[in-house]
Parts: C-alpha cells; structure tokens; sequence
C-alpha cells in the first residue's frame, strides 16, 4: 500500500508576529490561530490580530495577506504608511479636479505643463463626454508606490544636474536597466520557491518593467536636455554592427536614473489599465520590494558623477 501523503505544514505558527495586509496596507499582527483553508487549493487559513486594533477587526486571511515581520518587509510596510500620509496630505491641499493633472516627474512641469492649453473649446456633449472619462478615471484604484528617501533625493539631484547644471548621464551606462534588473531577480529568486504563484508574479512583474521602459523612455522619461543625446545614442542599437551588437534597446544602454523617473512615472502610467484592487496591491508590493532594494543599492547602480557636454552640444541640445 502507498505510503499517505504528508500534509504541508503551515507558513506561519499560533502567536508568531507577522505583517498582514489590510486593504491596501501592511500592519503589524499576530497570529491566533492556524486552520486548513476551506477550499483544498488554499492550504491554511490564519486569524490575525492586528496591533493596537480592537478584537472586532481579528480576521481570517489566507497565507498571501501575511508577510514575515522581517526588515525587508518591516521597511516596506514604513513606506507604504508614508506614501499614505504623503497622498492624505497632497490631496488635502489639492482640489480633486487637478488630480488628474498629478504627476511627481520633473519632466510634467519642464514638458508638459502646457497640454492642458491645448485642448481648445469643445461643445457641451464633449465636456459631458470629458467629465464621464474623468468620473472612471477617479473611481479607479489608486496607485501609489513607496519611494525611498534615498531615492527621492537621488531624483532631485539628478533634476538638477540636467535642468540646471546642463550636464547629462554618461552614456553607455555601466550599469544598465537590464543588468539592474537582473542582478534584482538573481537577488529575489532564493526567498521565492520555484514554480509558485510568487515567482511567477516576480517575473511577469520585472518583465513588465523592463517593458515599460522600453515603451517610456523616449516618449516620457528624458528631459529636453537629454533629446539630443538620446537621437545620438541610438544609433547603438539602430545600426546593426559586430561592434554595437550588445546593444539592443534603451535597457542595454540607460541606467538607473531614468529607470527611478520610470517608477515615479507609474502611478499616472498604471491607472490607465483595468487592473482590479488586489492586482494593484499585489503589483504595489512588488514594486515596493524593488524599489527598497535599488535604494539599498544606490551606489552600486546609480553614476557618481555626470558628465558635462561641449558647447556644442549645448547650444543643439537648446534648438532641440
């Protein structure tokens, strides 16, 4: 006779700390108590206590709300409530008609601070026609992700190299979006068990990233100053020779500064898609976790210094 299966243990134990999602948030909780899952695809079920909460909000989660109350995830759970208060306040002092208007990209105020001119007058069925697009567009879910401190101020900076100082990353990067990108699924990969719903989430999200900057960095994420390097650098990957064959898009060449103006990008890029809550959460997480360990990273990723161009490149980069 077969030997019986063995049944999988729990994820997590009675009483141990964990983080757990609620909504949109991680909080910190404690397990009270461990069930089998009431469908066989969902192993086990857990009641959370949520710290400081009153016992009415103790709830039944499944393993994919809880998170190991590690650093990593410590961390995570810190930006998502800053990024929270950030949004409460942001909103408070903005009146919610100009929220479509939001943007934290540099380049919306340098580049496109004037589209709203130019949409000329229309009659009223295209106003009402408006207003019911901007209707659906405030009811969907909102997309804010955590952005480090560090790699805050590493926008800044960069915003001010370029727009104020006229110098310009230096091109090839040394380490560029694919490399960055590789070196984080390398980084991830161990913490996540092969073939599970979670790897797989891993990868289609860094693929997306990938794609996303393919798609964006042209058409968004440069800055005036950087068109003309731009028209110039890629004729790497245009001309088709032995010498460029390593090049083969923008994230064989471009690094991690225009991959942070990317991720400040995409709050206004992703509320375009239908994606449902808990995919937003899901992805919010992920590009939490990747964000978290750029900025733990900034100095192996990010140039030391940028580069100053001739003149003549600065008066071609002006007549742009």
């Amino acid at each position: 006779m077969a030997p019986a299966r063995q049944q999988p243990s729990p994820q997590f134990s009675k009483d141990e700390k964990v983080l757990c999602f609620h909504m949109d948030m991680l909080y910190e909780a404690k397990i009270m108590d461990v069930q089998p899952g009431d469908k066989p695809g969902d192993g086990f079920r857990y009641k959370v206590h949520y710290k400081g909460w009153k016992n009415t909000w103790d709830d039944w989660v499944l393993a994919d709300r809880i998170r190991p109350f590690d650093d990593e995830h410590k961390e995570l759970a810190a930006q998502l409530h800053a990024q929270l208060k950030h949004s409460l306040q942001k909103n408070a002092k903005q009146p919610k008609k100009n929220l479509r208007n939001g943007g934290d990209s540099a380049r919306g105020s340098e580049e496109r601070g004037s589209a709203a001119a130019q949409g000329g007058r229309g009659g009223r069925r295209g106003k009402d026609w408006e207003l019911e697009q901007e209707d659906a567009f405030h009811s969907k879910p909102m997309i804010n992700i955590p952005v480090p401190d560090h790699v805050q101020a590493m926008l800044v900076d960069d915003w001010e190299n370029i727009t104020k100082n006229n110098q310009l990353v230096p091109l090839p990067h040394p380490k560029p979006v694919n490399v960055i990108l590789e070196d984080y699924l390398a980084f991830e990969r161990p913490h996540r068990e092969e073939g599970s719903a979670s790897m797989d989430i891993l990868e289609e999200v860094v693929a997306g990233l990938r794609e996303y900057f393919e798609k964006a960095l042209s058409r968004i994420l440069l800055y005036r100053f950087e068109r003309h390097q731009y028209m110039e650098i890629r004729k790497l990957w245009d001309t088709n020779t032995e010498e460029n064959a390593q090049y083969k898009n923008v994230c064989d060449v471009y690094g991690a500064e225009h991959l942070a103006r990317l991720i400040v990008s995409l709050p206004d890029l992703l509320a375009q898609t239908n994606m449902d809550q808990q995919s937003v959460s899901r992805l919010r997480e992920e590009i939490g976790k990747f964000t978290v360990w750029l900025a733990r990273n900034c100095e192996t990723y990010f140039v030391k210094e940028y580069e100053t161009p001739s003149q003549e490149y600065i008066d071609k980069a002006r007549s742009f």
